[in-house]
């Protein structure tokens, strides 16, 4: 089911789960009883071992999913990013040139968009590869330009899957210390991840393992 949030007593939140459930056709359960709010400048991990769901609980909180019991209510309004495990861009085109488009996209003019997109590469440590093409960036610069995209246009909900599963650790440290940034503009992060350190970086983790169909059958 699906449901919006009206009202003020929603202000904060952007998303909120109710009692959710969710498995595939009439099997096994990924997860149950699932209750859960994301609020704006927070960041939430998303916990739990590999095929317990993860990534389907992101696609539940983006509705492309509905699930099989309970609510998902979001805000009226919420506009959504994503950001994959897998960053994908342009070859040839500019750091500064993935950036300045969403921008551009939001309405602000070219000089309004460069001055925009290059202020939020310094954020996010990559000011000095503003002019380098895509193709030239590194593992860790790729996916932190893929969070400072996802972070232009000031989204209220950025979902991110994975962040660090393709990186070496020192890549993934640095992925890892710029993901307050991404609520410090005002949207509510999820962050669906395996890596501790990620975790260690959320203000609160959501333990899918507490809800998994074991854990329910457990006296």
């Amino acid at each position: 089911m699906r449901g919006e949030m009206t009202g003020a007593r929603f202000s904060g939140a952007v998303v909120r789960l109710d009692d959710v459930g969710h498995g595939f056709g009439t099997g096994q359960w990924l997860f149950r009883g699932l209750g859960a709010t994301f609020e704006r400048g927070f960041v939430t991990g998303v916990a739990g071992p590999s095929g317990s769901g993860k990534s389907t609980l992101l696609s539940l909180i983006a509705r492309w999913e509905k699930p099989r019991e309970g609510t998902v209510v979001v805000a009226r309004g919420t506009t959504t990013r994503w950001v994959f495990q897998n960053p994908f861009g342009v070859p040839r085109r500019t750091t500064l040139d993935h950036v300045t488009l969403a921008f551009l996209a939001h309405g602000s003019r070219r000089t309004a968009a460069d001055a925009e997109a290059f202020a939020l590469l310094d954020e996010f440590g990559l000011a000095d590869r503003a002019d380098a093409p895509f193709s030239a960036l590194s593992g860790g610069e790729a996916q932190r330009l893929m969070l400072a995209r996802a972070v232009a246009g000031s989204p209220d909900l950025i979902l991110v899957d994975e962040p660090t599963a393709q990186l070496d650790r020192a890549n993934a440290a640095t992925v890892n210390s710029v993901l307050a940034s991404l609520a410090a503009r005002g949207s509510a992060v999820v962050v669906a991840s395996h890596d501790a350190e990620t975790l260690a970086a959320c203000a609160a983790v959501v333990d899918l393992s507490s809800y998994s169909e074991a854990a329910h059958a457990a006296p």
